[in-house]
């Protein structure tokens, strides 16, 4: 299976690329180990329209461009499911198992997703219902993305 993450905002110098790109190293290695062929970013400027309903709309529309064919996509927003860290690595071993080939993490910009990317996603999926700066939550899902690959793997990282 293949892994995307398709991001509005892109991630400058700093701590938290610094430790989204450690995160992304080791959940690529060791999800070769698992069945997961690839993991790749994709990064866009936010969208500069001059109404968020317009921002939402155009970042949308960069997105699905992005998206491959018949991918399962994964919208991060605050009013989604919040899952546990056993649970998400059970969602990724069930489409591994199951023969999804792409599967897509949408990082929206400042203004969220647009209605059309929330209503077409496979799952809304919150980290909470607090509101996260793009760059920490690109941060956690890198390491979540580790972390189950981690519970997949039987590695001793994840610890309960």
């Amino acid at each position: 299976m293949r892994l995307a993450v398709i991001a509005a905002g892109r991630l400058k110098p700093g701590p938290e690329k610094s430790l989204a790109e450690d995160y992304l190293t080791r959940a690529q290695g060791l999800g070769r180990k698992c069945g997961i062929s690839k993991l790749a970013v994709t990064e866009f400027n936010e969208s500069q329209a001059s109404s968020a309903a317009a921002r939402m709309a155009e970042e949308g529309r960069v997105i699905a461009g992005a998206l491959p064919p018949k991918c399962f996509t994964i919208v991060l927003d605050e009013r989604g499911k919040a899952l546990a860290s056993e649970a998400f690595a059970d969602l990724l071993r069930r489409h591994l198992d199951g023969g999804t080939s792409d599967m897509a993490f949408l990082i929206g910009g400042p203004d969220g997703h647009s209605p059309d990317v929330r209503e077409n996603a496979g799952l809304l999926m919150s980290f909470g219902p607090m509101t996260w700066p793009h760059r920490l939550v690109r941060v956690m899902l890198f390491e979540q993305l580790y972390r189950a690959v981690t519970i997949i793997a039987g590695h001793p990282y994840h610890r309960v």
